[in-house]
């Protein structure tokens, strides 16, 4: 009966409307036109808008396709009804639904029903039978909106069947009513709301089908609406058939459907229908992108609907799922190894792990056969052969009866035989014989978990890999495959990865060796492994492996950290300091690898283990970084263990500090620093090892320099560079400084590793830019061309520089070197230059930084050597190491305190200085250096300040230090603790600094210092004796002065004391003057007279003359000034 009164829309005549397409509906029989009518009739009789001649033969035509067919006469009796009428009364009644909702049983649109609905819709005429149709509909569509009201309180409610509806035969006639009313009234009547009525009618999706196919142009939107309606727990459902109705009508929309519904998350079952029906092709991938793809939510929803269908046993969810599982069961029994067998294995996987769907027997059957078929060697057979191999390992399930064991386990010995073959014949680098190598090691040393991360990240999934489920294919790869003496040794012959680089994907040898020395494997059965490591280092490439850096953290460990089990373990050998040199030898700093140049001490040379001869046109940055970490992290971890490996017996070998001092250290960071997206895992743990080990390397000072020239761009100067052209722009400085400048500028426009060669005979001539007669110009560049180079190899630029300085003349030394070892035991070799860098800015400037750096690397060495000699007996003079370290800390303190000292000498104003105006100048240019550095110093280190004002320097420096030094505030924190010295000359001192700093720093707490200041010299001048009072005042006097002036509230203090201490200097000076005064008063109570020579005058009367002087001042300085900012 159903076929006899709505009869399914055929696609081609669906299509032939949308597209128009009237030669194509003319071949249609009048049944197959049937469910179009309406739009057709209107199509005929309402006039176009176009005129053309086309359009009026096609309008004939419609009209013979039309006659004769009854029904049409139907059509065109609901078209001549008065729709205004009918618009304003369904206005009417959509007005009162909304108000009275559906419990109002009055009716605008039919006033008063008497047989029935159905009767009275048989008996009427065209116009009320539209009426009849829309009040149904808006009666229902009140209900529907009254139930997604309350769907969530009131279980109990729901839409009551139409009885209009109900009767089959009415629905084709009732049909054509909808299609004419959606038509003439579109503003109040909404296709989509109309639509979703109608789900709820008796042949909805038929009914919704001949709806849309009059509107065919409404599909899309139609489609859509339904699907977003759809609640999320609507697995199917009368929604999915009329979905499902639609895409039999249009195939074509069918995909759009179904991504609709997937992105929604809605109708699951419905997008594994439209998958199996319309889209059989893309049915492996599109259901594993539902699984596996990266929306989260999408991911979910689906694998819990597979998940809860398969536990519910029934429904529309669990007949989609069994339609799904029977294609790819038959799928899978046609599947060969390959690209499509290794998708169909990741379905099966997420299908089981993601969605824990149960394998049934011949799901089971089938996959084992897939799984351990024998692929080609090629690269699709390799990622085949991986994930069968995670397979098994995810779901043991197939392994569960005894005949699939042993097949599988066979099968798994297999791969072990042909992996060799594999690899060598598909050309892919990482084969799954290192995955088989990871998992055998995992499961030696019982990280189930890590291989169960193995299995997820070669899947490419998150799926649950049970350690119980392991059981027993972790016995077939320990006591089987792969024993742990059989792993270690079949390892260290594995080849190195070739251009290992983090593009590489998959597991590699790497990862099977990190996990190996990680689980101490290799030492366990006495592996020597440091001939692989070497190579694989050696064949590094950017972006670097992240398994590197790790992997060389673990080969250190195993040398140097021994395990607690017992000390007789094996243990690896470090690679040799001829085979690291035999990198950086063919990089561009050969030249200091140089082995003519170098003598190796025997202590360097290994005998127990050969080495390796690798050839390498250019190292890497990859292998040089990895080399420098490498020696960083042993020497590290060695200091580290020092005393355990003593206490051991254990001796170890030590790279020296030459050694180390040839390496690019710092040039090399620099470049993984400006390329982190290459190098960002070793660049973090080099810049700390750094820090801790080469301070001297991690200045601030040279990192904001290096920055400044990375940013700098260069001017290209057209100047062929070589040693000829260097030593005549500086043999010809003094007479032709334009050709000297001509050379540096060259250097600037150039790399600093390009200029490097370059180095030795560029700083040789740095004697030469000292001269009067050189340009402040020409010494600028060359301080830049200097600072550029310093960016290389700094440690051996500052030692040719200090050589190149060292100032032996009239010391009848000659062939003074002095080394790097020289220096790290005396920092301030550095400071024995030619007197004349005192007096130029430039040159100061780069001894500044390399005494800051030999500061730096002294402090350095010493921590070093006390955690290389470890205290190991509590004998002697030395019973503890906190004993050692107050003594290596008063030895760095000693170091830099003199070396300070010997730079504030150096601002002293000399007789050359007065003689010759330019160097005025330059002594103020060198004071302003040297103040900035020891403002850094003292910042960095406070408690060298204390030390420096506790050993004094020159009282005329103080207003140089004061003003100059911005940190120089910090010494009001102790000159109480100096004011209480009973040195006087330490007492004038603080005094005398704390007048200046008044000055400069009028604050409440330097007032308060000030006062304590005058209290102490009045307690002094009551307990010191008449001949050490001229020695004490008069210094002082001029500071009292200052104080004065900085603080006058001071005034009457100060004032009191000068008062005191004339009296009592004119009361000394009036005995002076009895006869016969001199074995009274002493021989110390006279000086030399200024004014009148070989004559003598009393003590007391210089110093009340000086007393009455400081008193004008006073007056005329702090209590006459009108000035009081």
């Amino acid at each position: 009966m159903d076929i006899e009164f709505m009869k399914p829309v055929q696609p081609h005549v669906f299509k032939a409307l949308k597209d128009v397409d009237i030669p194509g509906l003319m071949k249609c029989s009048p049944d197959e036109i049937r469910p179009i009518i309406p739009c057709l009739v209107r199509m005929a009789l309402i006039s176009p808008l176009d005129i053309t001649r086309y359009c009026a033969e096609a309008k004939k035509d419609i009209l013979t396709l039309l006659s004769g067919i009854d029904l049409v006469n139907f059509i065109v009796s609901l078209l001549s009804i008065e729709f205004h009428v009918l618009e304003a009364d369904v206005k009417k009644e959509q007005q009162m639904r909304q108000k009275s909702g559906s419990q109002c049983i009055e009716s605008t649109l039919i006033p008063n029903i008497i047989n029935g609905i159905a009767s009275d819709f048989e008996q009427s005429d065209s116009s009320r039978r539209v009426r009849l149709v829309l009040s149904e509909l808006l009666q229902m569509q009140a209900q529907l909106v009254e139930f997604n009201q309350t769907k969530n309180t009131n279980a109990d409610y729901t839409i009551k069947p139409s009885e209009l509806f109900d009767n089959d035969v009415y629905l084709e006639e009732i049909t054509d009513v909808i299609c004419i009313s959606l038509a003439e009234i579109p503003n109040l009547l909404n296709i989509c709301d109309v639509v979703e009525v109608l789900l709820y009618v008796n042949k909805g999706p038929s009914i919704i089908s001949w709806v849309v196919a009059n509107q065919p142009d409404m599909l899309q939107e139609v489609a859509e609406s339904l699907v977003l309606n759809a609640e999320r727990s609507e697995e199917g459902g009368i929604r999915a058939k009329a979905l499902a109705t639609l895409c039999a009508v249009f195939p074509p929309i069918a995909a759009t459907i179904r991504a609709k519904a997937a992105s929604a998350s809605r109708l699951p079952s419905l997008v594994i229908n439209l998958t199996l029906t319309h889209h059989e092709d893309d049915l492996v991938s599109f259901i594993s992108g539902l699984l596996l793809g990266s929306d989260q939510t999408t991911r979910g929803w689906f694998a819990t609907f597979l998940r809860n269908s398969h536990k519910r046993g029934k429904g529309d969810g669990h007949a989609a799922l069994t339609k799904l599982r029977q294609e790819l069961l038959i799928r899978l029994k046609a599947a060969t190894a390959g690209v499509d067998a290794s998708a169909l294995l990741r379905l099966y996987c997420a299908l089981r792990g993601i969605a824990s769907i149960k394998f049934q027997d011949d799901e089971v059957a089938w996959l084992l056969r897939l799984v351990t078929q024998k692929p080609p060697p090629t690269p699709a057979g390799v990622r085949f052969v991986s994930l069968s191999l995670c397979m098994i390992l995810a779901c043991p399930s197939l392994m569960a009866a005894p005949d699939h064991e042993k097949k599988a386990i066979e099968w798994v010995q297999w791969l072990v035989k042909e992996e060799a073959y594999f690899e060598s014949t598909s050309g892919v680098t990482a084969s799954f014989g290192e995955m088989l190598l990871l998992i055998a090691i995992h499961f030696h040393s019982g990280q189930l978990s890590a291989v169960g991360e193995l299995v997820c990240a070669t899947l490419g999934m998150r799926v649950p890999v049970r350690p119980n489920g392991l059981a027993r294919i972790k016995q077939a790869f320990t006591q089987e495959i792969f024993t742990e003496q059989v792993v270690t040794a079949h390892a260290v012959k594995v080849p190195v990865t070739a251009n290992l680089n983090s593009n590489i994907p998959g597991y590699l040898p790497v990862h099977c060796i990190h996990q190996l020395l990680k689980s101490r494997a290799f030492s366990k059965h006495k592996v020597p492994i440091k001939n692989w490591i070497y190579r694989q280092i050696c064949n590094c490439t950017a972006p670097l492996h992240p398994v590197m850096p790790a992997l060389v953290e673990v080969y250190v460990n195993s040398i140097l950290v021994v395990n607690n089990k017992g000390t007789n373990e094996y243990v690896n050998k470090p690679i040799m300091e001829e085979e690291i040199r035999k990198v950086f030898r063919n990089s561009i700093f050969g030249a200091n690898f140089d082995v003519k140049n170098k003598s190796i001490t025997p202590m360097e040379i290994d005998n127990t283990e050969q080495s390796v001869e690798i050839r390498l046109e250019k190292p890497t940055l990859a292998s040089q970084l990895l080399l420098i970490y490498y020696l960083l992290l042993y020497e590290d971890v060695r200091l580290s263990n020092t005393a355990t490996l003593l206490a051991n017996g254990r001796k170890v070998k030590s790279y020296s500090a030459a050694f180390l001092s040839e390496l690019p250290i710092k040039y090399l960071l620099h470049q993984a620093q400006k390329n982190q997206l290459s190098y960002g895992g070793l660049f973090s743990p080099l810049l700390r090892l750094l820090a801790t080990h080469f301070p001297q390397l991690s200045l601030v000072d040279d990192w904001m320099d290096d920055q400044v020239f990375a940013d700098m761009s260069r001017c290209y100067v057209d100047f062929n560079l070589s040693e000829t052209t260097i030593n005549d722009g500086f043999l010809n400085i003094d007479d032709n400084p334009y050709k000297t400048g001509k050379v540096l500028k060259a250097m600037l426009s150039k790399n600093p590793t390009d200029i490097w060669p370059f180095a030795e005979i560029f700083v040789k001539y740095i004697k030469s830019v000292l001269g009067d007669k050189v340009p402040r110009h020409i010494q600028e560049l060359y301080r830049e061309v200097w600072l550029r180079l310093n960016t290389v190899l700094p440690r051996c630029l500052w030692i040719m520089t200090i050589n190149a300085l060292l100032d032996i003349n009239g010391m009848g030394i000659k062939n003074v070197t002095i080394t790097q070892e020289n220096v790290l035991v005396d920092p301030l070799q550095v400071l024995r230059c030619d007197m004349r860098v005192y007096r130029c800015g430039p040159i100061l400037k780069i001894i500044l930084r390399i005494l800051e750096a030999s500061l730096a690397a002294s402090r350095s060495q010493l921590s070093r050597h006390l955690l290389d000699k470890p205290l190991l007996e509590k004998s002697g003079q030395l019973t503890s190491d906190s004993e050692r370290e107050e003594l290596k800390n008063a030895l760095v303190a000693a170091q830099e305190s003199a070396a300070l000292q010997i730079l504030l000498e150096a601002c002293l104003e000399t007789p050359d200085d007065q003689k010759k105006p330019e160097l005025m100048w330059s002594l103020r240019e060198v004071r302003s250096i040297i103040c900035s550095f020891l403002h850094q110093i003292f910042i960095s280190e406070p408690s060298l300040a204390k030390l420096v004002h506790f050993q004094g320097y020159p009282r005329e420096l103080l207003p140089v230090t004061v003003q100059g030094i911005p940190s120089m505030h910090i010494c009001l924190d102790f000159i109480p603790e100096l004011l209480s010295q009973a040195s006087l000359e330490k007492q004038i001192f603080a005094v005398d600094l704390v007048s200046h700093l008044s000055i400069q720093y009028a604050l409440p707490k330097a007032m308060s210092i000030a006062r304590l200041c005058v209290n102490t010299l009045s307690t002094l001048l009551s307990v010191l004796p008449s001949d050490l009072r001229l020695e004490l005042f008069q210094p002082v006097l001029k500071s009292l002065e200052r104080i004065c002036i900085a603080f006058p509230s001071l005034l009457e203090d100060i004032t009191s004391l000068l008062l005191q201490l004339g009296r009592i200097c004119e009361s000394q000076a009036s005995l002076g003057h009895c006869w016969n005064d001199t074995p009274i008063l002493g021989e110390t109570a006279y000086v030399d007279s200024e004014r009148q020579p070989e004559t003598k005058v009393l003590v007391a009367e210089v110093l009340s003359r000086d007393i009455r002087v400081t008193m004008n001042e006073i007056v005329k300085k702090a209590v006459l000034n009108d000035k009081l900012y």
